[in-house]
């Protein structure tokens, strides 16, 4: 008989216990959050690259891929099936904070602070005189570095200075090439000059071993790409 008793009682309480977890434990556990299904913006990591709002004709080779770098540097990544082949880097600087600039757009012919339209015909003439000005002193500030760092194991030489659009603007695609005593490449330079009215661009690439940025890994790629960045050029979105 008190078998039987205790057989009722366990099979009471076993019936209670959904009915005290439903409710008496709510009281003791907070009840469970539900996500909203919306997902926060994930920031894009190539926003603050300059890039991101310049770049116009993406041209490159059959199955090259062309863009923005991630992260701030102002560096355009070149790539093919994933592997980085190269990128091509843009400085911007103010006029106002460049005095050397100021003074050779004025031997030019063009006062500092003039109102006057730069992408005009008049004033091309004036601003391609400035810009090679800018071109012979930097070929001439370059090979002073490179003959401190080479002496006379590379032999280095300046490309004829081209007129060449960049953007809307009329600028300069000049470069060099450094050839060691073998008579390989030790050093090949690119590079674009542009100026808008109140900012000078330059946009740099190159094959250099011993630069971390503006240069491609291997020769033969930048020979491949050289082409398609004069069309990157003059589809750039140049403020």
């Amino acid at each position: 008989m008190l078998r039987l008793y205790h057989l009722l009682i366990g099979s009471i309480v076993l019936v209670s216990i959904p009915l005290v977890g439903k409710f008496i434990l709510p009281q003791f556990y907070p009840p469970t959050v539900v996500k909203s299904s919306a997902v926060a913006k994930l920031p894009n990591p190539n926003e603050g690259n300059i890039w991101q709002k310049i770049l116009g004709n993406a041209a490159a080779p059959t199955n090259w891929q062309v863009a923005a770098c991630k992260g701030n540097a102002p560096l355009l990544c070149v790539s093919s099936k994933g592997e980085l082949l190269g990128t091509v880097e843009i400085n911007i600087y103010p006029l106002a904070k460049n005095e050397d600039f100021q003074k050779k757009l004025l031997a030019a012919g063009i006062p500092t602070g003039s109102q006057v339209d730069y992408k005009s015909y008049k004033y091309q003439t004036h601003v391609l005189s400035a810009l090679k000005a800018w071109v012979a002193d930097d070929y001439a500030a370059f090979l002073k570095a490179r003959q401190s760092e080479y002496g006379k194991q590379i032999l280095f030489s300046a490309y004829p200075p081209q007129p060449v659009p960049v953007g809307k603007l009329q600028g300069i695609r000049y470069g060099f090439t450094g050839l060691n005593q073998q008579g390989g490449v030790q050093e090949q330079r690119i590079r674009y000059v542009a100026f808008g009215g109140s900012k000078v661009y330059v946009m740099t690439t190159g094959f250099a071993p011993g630069t971390q940025t503006g240069k491609f890994e291997k020769l033969e790629n930048l020979a491949i790409f050289q082409p398609y960045l004069d069309a990157i050029a003059a589809d750039l979105r140049l403020p």
